[in-house]
């Protein structure tokens, strides 16, 4: 068996999922003093993932498509000195000797891949693992909102809205630290239209974390409010209220630990965010909806060549709006991320803003933020940047 026919053999190996590792060492030229690979699977698609270890014990790491396996390990061949091939059926050996002479090892390997092979163990790992949601359909108040059945079963049209209320309480799990332990949590939903969030997240506190919780929603449609409140009596949620309000004419009694809002649409989510702040929100998670009021605004001579195209305008248009939003938070002081909210499969709408109130941030930090802010908007619009918003 040559060279040849040692690639032919870790091609079978990774065509029959025998692979459990690939490991190229003892450098000739590469800066790598070690490539080391694992068959992987995603999505129907089989990858080597590979991780090089670098000098300073550092690695960096790189996803080989089955298509690509073989262009990447033919070179490999003059960098190093020995490749291990680790299978389920057994190992196999190349290297070079002190001598210079070449000696393979694998003859029983080669035996046992030609053919049909018999049972053995499959080594690829999938990543496609089965998502551990923290609802799991069976609450009542997925069912009250049209998500499930009775028995528990997510409808097939519900399922991105299932996925989206999961992912968003486990955000909430990321900074639940930062909630006060000692007292009932005060939290805002606003903009909280048919209110799947405020009942989600009341549920989450209440009855996952045991908390007790006092959860405010509020909205401009009374009839949606209503509705909501009647759902709420219904489900003996005693912690939750409802308004019909402004937000904007909303006052807080107790410290606002939370302000939550769901695809406020267009500047709604900067009115959201502008009134989180003035409540003084500990955190504050709002996943925007529809980006309309920058798009037709953008002055910029140098972003013309973006603009004079209205689709990819109007993904400038998103990325910039959000973009200022963060600066406004940070400028208010505020420790701020723009996170993937669910698979974008789900819904385009998919960036979740979390901003968590900072005590490290200085009075000069934030007049610096403001100025990146007034800048990066002047910027966008040109001379009527103070009309924004």
């Amino acid at each position: 068996m040559n060279k040849d026919g040692f690639v032919s053999l870790i091609l079978r190996a990774c065509e029959l999922d025998a692979t459990k590792r690939l490991v190229f060492s003892r450098p000739n030229t590469s800066d790598a003093t070690k490539i080391s690979a694992r068959l992987i699977s995603h999505r129907g698609r089989r990858f080597l993932a590979a991780e090089y270890s670098l000098p300073g014990n550092t690695v960096s790491q790189k996803n080989i498509s089955e298509s690509e396996i073989v262009d990447f390990i033919i070179p490999l061949f003059d960098e190093y000195r020995q490749v291990n091939l680790i299978t389920t059926l057994g190992d196999a050996e190349w290297k070079i000797g002190k001598k210079g002479e070449v000696v393979l090892g694998g003859d029983a390997l080669l035996r046992k891949t030609s053919g049909s092979p018999p049972d053995f163990e499959r080594a690829i790992e999938s990543l496609d693992k089965k998502k551990n949601y923290i609802l799991d359909g069976t609450e009542p108040f997925l069912y009250e909102l049209g998500i499930s059945s009775k028995d528990g079963r997510i409808h097939d049209k519900r399922q991105g809205k299932f996925r989206q209320i999961n992912r968003f309480l486990e955000h909430i799990e990321d900074i639940y630290d930062r909630l006060p332990k000692d007292r009932p949590l005060v939290i805002y939903d606003l903009c909280s239209g048919k209110s799947y969030l405020s009942f989600a997240v009341y549920y989450y506190l209440t009855e996952i974390k045991e908390r007790e919780v006092s959860m405010l929603s509020v909205d401009l449609k009374r009839d949606v409010i209503l509705w909501c409140e009647a759902l709420a009596g219904r489900l003996g949620y005693s912690g939750m209220r409802f308004l019909t309000m402004d937000i904007a004419e909303l006052r807080a009694d107790d410290a606002v630990d939370m302000v939550i809002s769901l695809h406020a649409c267009d500047i709604a989510t900067d009115i959201v965010l502008s009134n989180a702040v003035r409540l003084g929100a500990e955190v504050i998670l709002s996943t925007p909806c529809c980006h309309r009021y920058l798009k037709d605004k953008i002055t910029a001579e140098s972003l013309k060549f973006i603009t004079d195209y209205p689709h990819i305008a109007n993904k400038l248009s998103e990325a910039a709006t959000d973009a200022l939003r963060l600066l406004r938070l940070k400028a208010a002081g505020y420790t701020v991320a723009a996170l993937e909210l669910t698979d974008p499969e789900n819904t385009p709408k998919n960036t979740l803003i979390r901003a968590v109130k900072s005590r490290r941030i200085s009075d000069s930090e934030k007049e610096r933020y403001q100025s990146e802010y007034e800048m990066a908007r002047a910027f966008l619009v040109g001379d009527k940047s103070y009309e924004y918003l």
